[in-house]
């Protein structure tokens, strides 16, 4: 069972790699076309509006629901049953979020004012603001769509095209920003390019995974069930209204970040930079494991198999450990060197490094909390307890809320990432407990030995890490790119070499397990 998810998980997390290392690609260009000034912060609202509802909607509250259910229908009445099933969903999905979208569009004023009424201060930032929504508010249907052919492709154990989807999301999205930067056009129209580009890169990843559903049985057909009629469709609904809820601690509390952090020029795009630093580990090794272990606990809860939902999460979480806290020790000591790297163009300056590594620090404090909710949420849903995931995340939002309201007026920015960090690691606390009291029991002492094994591998890690950079820096300074990769690329090495020594002389198991996997790929 672990071979087979460190198999699955292998493959979604080198096709999530694809797409964070090129989501960084057009960040950079993002960077290096706005930097951190008005439009940027003007684009950073305006799709925060519906990457907020796509997460919710699309990504986390649907998989969560969708896939135990479409999964349950395969196995009970077949694949016939199962398609039509993923054919109501999309049917209602598209109706409810083509009226979101309407409604949004109609009130873009109003929700702009809410989230960024400081923006009136500055001529036409504001008013781009309310553009720009209005322009990428359809990408939440499509993303919805697209989440509805992830689920069905995932729930029969194809994770190749719906992994690769957001990368194909990033190839779009560079590919016009490549093209904005060759016309040369000035910082509003690259923002509406960029706008653009965004809602063509939604219908590309929904694109993409429709000849593999179509190569399993699938046919696209008119389905509707708005009221729920379908006893199926009808338990997608009832699990995914709480799921909203459940899966939008990270969600909201960045959302309600950006509303605090619209009262300092700059601040929204410092933030969004720094976090997309921290969806690379997220995504390369919490999604994908996540991914995989909902799949699992779809088939484990559906024989009423507690003892394997157990061994499920033991075996997602130490393989997230593993992969999350050497990352989290490099980002603390390389934040600066690896921002500069990546971001430093054109109109971002170094001052933007520093405030953008300063979030980053703060942020990266939850890293191995945020992956562990992505691993151990989805068990509560295939469970069928989803108030307990529901209080989880309201637990979390609402401790990050009572930090900003008192903490931000004096700290400012820099504290909006640190509650964000720590109401994850709440949310993970909750949830954890909760596992071993209501669903089955959890080797504490197992998972305790593993976690010291690693922090003494990070921690000679870490002091390999810190010399290197410090040497390197000292000898090849940081004005030139050369410079900056060798002090960037070089202690990343290093750090992954070291670590990689510590866990072998400390015997833990997944290094041998990734090891031997990638012995067995080089002898083929």
């Amino acid at each position: 069972m672990t071979r087979r998810l460190g198999r699955a998980a292998g493959l979604i997390s080198l096709a999530t790699m694809l797409s964070r290392v090129l989501g960084l690609v057009r960040e950079q260009l993002f960077a290096a076309l706005l930097g951190a000034g008005r439009y940027a912060d003007a684009f950073n609202v305006a799709f925060r509006i519906p990457n907020l509802l796509r997460d919710l909607f699309a990504e986390g509250a649907l998989s969560a629901a969708f896939v135990p259910a479409f999964k349950a229908s395969l196995k009970r009445d077949g694949q016939a049953a199962a398609w039509q099933l993923g054919n109501r969903v999309a049917g209602n999905l598209l109706v409810i979020t083509g009226s979101l979208v309407l409604a949004a569009a109609l009130f873009a004023p109003e929700i702009v004012d809410a989230m960024a009424g400081d923006y009136r201060v500055i001529p036409g930032k504001h008013e781009l603001t309310v553009e720009l929504t209005r322009i990428m508010l359809p990408f939440l249907m499509l993303v919805s769509l697209a989440a509805v052919a992830m689920g069905m492709l995932n729930a029969q154990d194809r994770y190749g095209a719906p992994a690769l989807a957001p990368a194909l999301f990033n190839v779009v999205s560079i590919s016009v920003g490549l093209g904005l930067w060759v016309a040369g056009v000035d910082g509003r129209w690259v923002a509406i390019g960029w706008s653009i580009g965004t809602l063509a890169g939604g219908a590309a990843q929904l694109l993409i995974q429709l000849p593999p559903l179509w190569r399993t049985g699938w046919r696209p057909r008119l389905g509707l069930d708005l009221r729920l009629r379908d006893p199926d469709v009808r338990r997608v609904a009832l699990v995914m209204a709480p799921a909203i809820i459940g899966v939008a601690a990270v969600q909201v509390n960045v959302f309600v970040n950006t509303m605090f952090a619209t009262s300092e020029p700059g601040a929204v795009s410092w933030l969004n930079y720094a976090f997309r630093f921290l969806q690379l580990p997220i995504g390369v090794f919490g999604v994908a494991i996540g991914t995989v272990s909902t799949t699992r606990y779809a088939d484990a809860s559906a024989d009423g198999d507690h003892a394997a939902m157990s061994r499920h999460l033991v075996e997602g979480l130490r393989l997230v450990a593993f992969l999350t806290v050497p990352a989290t020790v490099g980002l603390v000591l390389l934040d600066t060197e690896i921002i500069r790297l990546i971001y430093e163009h054109g109109r971002f300056t170094a001052r933007d490094t520093g405030a953008t590594a300063a979030a980053l620090n703060y942020f990266v404090i939850g890293l191995v909390a945020y992956a562990g909710v992505k691993v151990i949420a989805p068990a509560f849903y295939a469970a069928r307890l989803t108030k307990i995931a529901v209080t989880a995340s309201v637990a979390a939002v609402a401790g990050n809320v009572l930090s900003n309201a008192l903490l931000h007026p004096h700290y400012g920015y820099r504290i909006l990432a640190l509650g964000t960090a720590l109401s994850a690691l709440l949310n993970f606390t909750i949830l954890y407990v909760m596992f071993h009291r209501r669903i089955a029991a959890v080797p504490h002492g197992a998972l305790v030995r593993h976690l010291i094994k690693l922090g003494v591998a990070a921690g000679v890690m870490a002091a390999a890490v810190w010399g290197s950079a410090r040497g390197l820096d000292a000898l090849f300074g940081h004005d030139r790119l050369w410079a900056r990769l060798i002090d960037a690329l070089v202690p990343v090495g290093v750090g992954a070499g070291v670590y990689a020594v510590a866990c072998h002389a400390l015997h833990v198991e997944e290094l041998r397990a990734i090891s031997d996997k990638l012995l067995r790929r080089l002898r083929r």
